[in-house]
């Protein structure tokens, strides 16, 4: 409703839609093939594709209005909201740049700190080396090693970055799993933030992300899924199957403000303008 862009591409395949459908009608007239019926057919399919080409004109003028509206409550709606908290940002790949801006922009509007912690998690996971490095360390870390709990180190790595503190698991994996790490590994988080930057995988890999995914929400913590607005791979229904709540368009001023209703305790679910969202927005936390 708020990204014109889709509105605006519409209009656009609207309106060529018409200038073939007049191209192509005046060019068999010309040839003496069509009817008068045939002509009235062109015609009133013209007449159709105008009358689209209005509607959705009607509603990107609409939503350029909304899109005003709620930048003008933008900054009430936000303020103090994350203010005190603790939030962790865990990427699943790599970090992306622009995804990293708006979830900064978005903790500073609302009144919190920089991230208390990002990370960044290598994929695919190497099983095998996992289970060298924990058999290595030994003690209770032992009880991790095997593809078959591989959901269950996943599950604990996701609580230990939760929590924080000495995060064992992560000391001794680091160099297997860390691609890129910053901030405090020891304070406890009141909030995550998770952005999936690789595509969908599948075996050891997805075993292991199905678990981390599931012991990040352990705490009983706000954890929320984000990513941009037309994300192809989108990962909101694996976020949701996991018990994250999701945000399908960070990059919008709507998606910011869903990200921190969320992580304020606003009611779980999925958010955006993609099909998988439930609505635009949460009920803000409090309301």
């Amino acid at each position: 409703m708020f990204d014109l862009r889709y509105h605006v591409a519409s209009l656009v395949a609207v309106f060529v839609a018409l200038i073939v459908g007049i191209l192509v009608g005046v060019g068999l007239a010309g040839s003496g093939v069509t009817k008068k019926a045939d002509l009235r057919a062109a015609q009133l399919q013209r007449d159709d594709a105008r009358a689209e080409a209005q509607q959705y004109k009607q509603q990107r003028d609409q939503a350029q209005k909304l899109a005003g509206a709620f930048g003008l409550a933008y900054p009430q709606l936000m303020s103090g909201l994350l203010s005190g908290k603790r939030i962790g940002v865990l990427y699943v790949g790599s970090i992306d740049s622009g995804i990293n801006q708006s979830i900064g922009e978005t903790l500073q509007d609302a009144g919190a700190e920089p991230p208390t912690r990002t990370l960044s998690v290598s994929i695919p996971v190497d099983a095998q080396s996992l289970d060298s490095s924990l058999l290595d360390k030994g003690g209770k870390l032992v009880k991790y090693v095997g593809d078959g709990k591989l959901e269950t180190l996943g599950s604990a790595l996701g609580t230990e970055f939760a929590a924080g503190g000495q995060t064992p698991l992560w000391k001794t994996l680091g160099s297997d799993l860390v691609s890129e790490r910053h901030g405090n590994a020891r304070q406890p988080l009141d909030g995550i933030v998770v952005v999936r930057t690789v595509k969908p995988q599948q075996g050891d890999t997805m075993r292991f992300l199905r678990g981390l995914y599931s012991g990040l929400t352990a705490a009983g913590y706000p954890a929320v899924g984000v990513e941009n607005s037309g994300t192809k791979l989108t990962a909101v229904k694996v976020f949701r199957a996991r018990g994250l709540s999701a945000v399908d368009d960070i990059d919008q001023m709507t998606g910011r403000a869903a990200l921190a209703f969320l992580l304020a305790g606003a009611p779980p679910g999925a958010y955006g303008t993609g099909s998988n969202a439930n609505a635009i927005l949460p009920t803000p936390p409090g309301a």
